[in-house]
């Protein structure tokens, strides 16, 4: 008599289960991670797929899931992810940060939002980055890829996903973004006259007279005016901690006599609105502020900004960081070195001058062969 035939080995506990439903013409699988305190199975899950070498893939990767310690929802969304790490993963940043973060995800939530997060692949996340290149800079591109891959970081660190797919993909190349522009003088000296009658008229003037960067004229105090002296001490930015850009961003600059002026005239009218708002001011010591007191929003300043822009006949395509590139580009076509616009602007050296404002920039190239026509004349 032959040897009796082997029994099959019988499935262990969590191996889960591999059939076909003939009816629906697919492959299930299901698996079970042990047991609860009542006795009932623990955690449960179901997958399937058109074949079966598709279903046992997903089977592994449930394995994998667990064994890695992710504990991935079936409804955990990539909308879900997002909105968790803008609320816990940027708890403490400033509300202009998370703003930023919100507003730049917006296109891709709208586009992946609603698949879950376990599901997500790295074709999904690259049809969007794809999709969003056809109409924004590429710079909002970049922005936009690395808020949604710390987003899906901060789902897969609390153990909601096993692996962030977004960081699998390039990305990629968007379109060209608008250039800076500078004014010309003719240009200046019209937003100047625009200014004057303008409530941000003073921050303008300031900006543009003195080159300093829009986030350092929002966080400026009076009690880093000094208008007997006609200076401003620059130490602060509305950046996380208050701090400058660079340590070299930290300058006092004497103020031409316009600025100095449009100040004088800018506190008085603050002082007008503090006794208007009575109560409901909030006293902050800032120098430009709401109505109430408040710090101004980046948003407020643009609107205000074009307002002005507008009055002086010279369009309202102009934003408000293209007052410095202006004061660099007035500077260098007065024949001022670019090391000594370096330190008014506050470039951490004078390369970064070149480079950012190089249209601007005229390039002080002659004075070797002006020094050798002069010796050998």
């Amino acid at each position: 008599m032959g040897a009796p035939a082997a029994r099959p080995r019988r499935r262990g506990r969590g191996e889960g289960s591999i059939y076909k439903d003939e009816a629906k013409g697919r492959w299930y699988a299901a698996v079970s991670f042990g047991y609860g305190p009542d006795g009932t199975t623990w955690r449960r899950q179901k997958v399937s797929g058109r074949t079966r070498a598709e279903v046992a893939a997903k089977l592994r990767e449930l394995h994998a899931e667990h064994d890695a310690g992710a504990q991935p929802a079936s409804g955990y969304t990539v909308r879900q992810a997002v909105n968790d790490w803008l609320t816990e993963g940027l708890n403490g940043r400033a509300e202009e940060t998370v703003n930023l973060n919100r507003n730049v995800l917006k296109p891709v939530v709208a586009y992946l939002g609603d698949i879950e997060l376990r599901k997500l692949t790295a074709h999904d996340v690259r049809r969007a980055l794809t999709k969003l290149a056809s109409r924004r800079s590429s710079r909002t591109v970049v922005v936009t890829h690395n808020a949604l891959t710390r987003a899906i970081r901060h789902a897969e660190a609390n153990r909601h996903v096993l692996h962030n797919v977004a960081a699998l993909v390039d990305t990629p190349k968007g379109q060209k973004g608008r250039p800076s522009s500078a004014l010309t003088a003719a240009q200046a000296a019209a937003l100047l006259k625009a200014a004057q009658d303008a409530r941000l008229g003073a921050y303008v003037v300031l900006c543009l007279l003195t080159g300093i960067r829009t986030e350092e004229a929002r966080a400026l105090r009076w009690d880093h005016v000094d208008l007997d002296a006609a200076t401003i001490a620059v130490w602060r930015s509305v950046r996380r901690g208050g701090d400058t850009k660079t340590e070299r961003s930290r300058r006092t600059l004497q103020l031409p006599h316009a600025a100095a002026e449009a100040l004088r005239h800018h506190r008085v009218r603050q002082a007008s609105e503090k006794l208007a708002a009575g109560e409901l001011w909030k006293d902050h010591g800032l120098v430009f502020t709401t109505t109430l007191g408040t710090l101004l929003g980046a948003g407020n300043v643009r609107r205000q900004f074009k307002a002005i822009c507008t009055a002086a006949g010279i369009g309202s395509s102009w934003a408000p960081r293209e007052l410095r590139t202006s004061f660099v580009s007035l500077l260098s076509a007065s024949g001022v070195p670019v090391e000594e616009i370096a330190r008014l602007a506050g470039h951490s050296s004078s390369r970064t001058t070149e480079v950012i404002y190089r249209r601007e920039i005229r390039p002080v190239l002659v004075k070797g062969a002006e020094v050798m026509d002069q010796l050998f004349s």
